[in-house]
């Protein structure tokens, strides 16, 4: 298949352009066109970017979201590739799962899926899973996500024996026991709403933990990689500083969600507020920044995690916590931090830092690499419009507010795998 996008920019140049895709790559920039021809609308081009942390919810939550709906949702976020977490029902713990998920995403047309497969069997936390057949079949990291790792030698031996297969250990870094019932971040908002707190010391000792872990490895000459996801806190933030000035093997993400939100927007009792590691403080979010800015961070993932409107109806003792917000993310940090960030420096976040943290080829607008595109409208604004989301959760913390930045083509494997109306 042959497409040419015309009428685009490079995002260093204000030169309009045209690149020809053909037979899943970049054939090259301002030759004839051949093929399909669409216009760029003047839009910049951009590498599709990727997602390290998103719930698909299938198999088994399907009312929440499906493979369908989740990639779609992705692709209209600007997203060509996406890990899905593994805590579904039955959990992502047996090849067989892998394969069928990575067959069904296939034929969809939509973002590129590839799964992430538990650490342990059922996310129990006492058993390894089978590691080396899961990632035959396809895997391509190992995490417990949703379940934090409570018992350090099976985590020691989970990252021993992932080191030695060239694959990444995820980490949800709570500590189970701190955390308690805590629903929202411990502090003067939690005391003045009555409600219980989970405190930062929570993720930076699991945080803390885990670093020490993962440091008597590399002291036997381990080559384990260690991911933290959804780091929320300036202490374990600096934590992970400390660890790679060190020289250790570590990473992490942090998560739009923790940047532009804090915990004072739970003062209204709302759920959809409501997330794990929960909303921190205006100083942790500006750490984070921070983090961004000075590369500690290494990637943004979105952690899109949707449920039913029902769930996240309840009250916030009973409601499920999660955001699902996987195709405004690059618009929302855009918007938000383009000025802070610089647009490649944010771009490298969401497409060049993911894959280095992956080990995946660097994405790449030059003629021979794959042709997995966005073309960003950085210029227009658009209201947030949940109603028009492609995921099953069609209700965000930031509907009706007014973002650029916004895909108008995703491009999967030289396919459009978006187009906006």
């Amino acid at each position: 298949m042959t497409l040419t996008i015309t009428n685009i920019k490079r995002s260093n140049s204000d030169k309009t352009e045209t690149v020809t895709l053909e037979n899943g790559v970049i054939k090259g920039w301002n030759i004839p066109a051949e093929g399909e021809t669409i216009d760029g609308q003047g839009g910049t081009l951009a590498p599709a970017l990727i997602e390290l942390h998103a719930h698909l919810r299938e198999p088994g939550q399907t009312e929440k979201e499906d493979l369908a709906s989740g990639l779609a949702a992705a692709a209209a976020g600007g997203y060509g590739t996406v890990v899905c977490m593994p805590n579904t029902v039955p959990v992502i713990d047996d090849p067989a799962i892998v394969r069928s998920l990575i067959q069904k995403a296939n034929g969809l047309g939509f973002a590129r899926l590839h799964p992430a497969a538990a650490l342990t069997k059922g996310q129990n936390g006492e058993t390894l899973a089978e590691l080396s057949y899961l990632k035959d079949a396809g895997a391509v990291m190992f995490t417990d996500d949703g379940r934090t790792n409570e018992n350090a030698r099976v985590l020691w031996l989970g990252l021993e024996y992932a080191g030695s297969l060239g694959m990444v250990v995820s980490v949800h870094a709570e500590d189970a026991s701190l955390r308690a019932d805590g629903v929202m971040n411990e502090g003067p908002v939690s005391e003045a709403l009555g409600l219980p707190g989970n405190p930062a010391a929570a993720e930076a000792a699991r945080v803390a933990r885990d670093l020490e872990i993962l440091a008597g490895l590399h002291a036997q000459g381990s080559g384990a990689h260690l991911h933290i996801q959804h780091l929320s806190t300036a202490r374990a933030l600096e934590l992970v500083r400390g660890a790679k000035a060190r020289g250790l093997n570590v990473t992490c993400e942090v998560c739009p969600h923790h940047l532009t939100l804090t915990d004072e927007a739970l003062r209204g009792f709302d759920a959809i507020y409501k997330v794990a590691p929960p909303l921190r403080t205006q100083r942790d979010a500006d750490a984070l920044l921070e983090g961004l800015k000075d590369g500690t961070v290494d990637c943004i993932a979105t952690d899109h995690a949707p449920h039913t409107r029902a769930e996240k109806e309840r009250d916030l003792l009973d409601a499920p916590s999660g955001i699902a917000y996987i195709e405004l993310a690059f618009p929302l940090m855009y918007t938000r931090f383009g000025g802070d960030l610089g647009l490649d420096k944010l771009l490298d976040l969401m497409t060049a830092g993911p894959a280095r943290l992956m080990g995946w080829p660097a994405p790449s607008l030059e003629a021979g690499a794959p042709a997995d595109l966005v073309v960003l409208d950085l210029e227009t604004e658009r209201e947030v419009s949940p109603a028009e989301f492609k995921s099953k959760a069609k209700f965000t913390p930031w509907a009706g507010e007014m973002l650029r930045g916004w895909p108008l083509l995703t491009v999967v494997g030289g396919q459009v795998a978006y187009r906006r109306e």
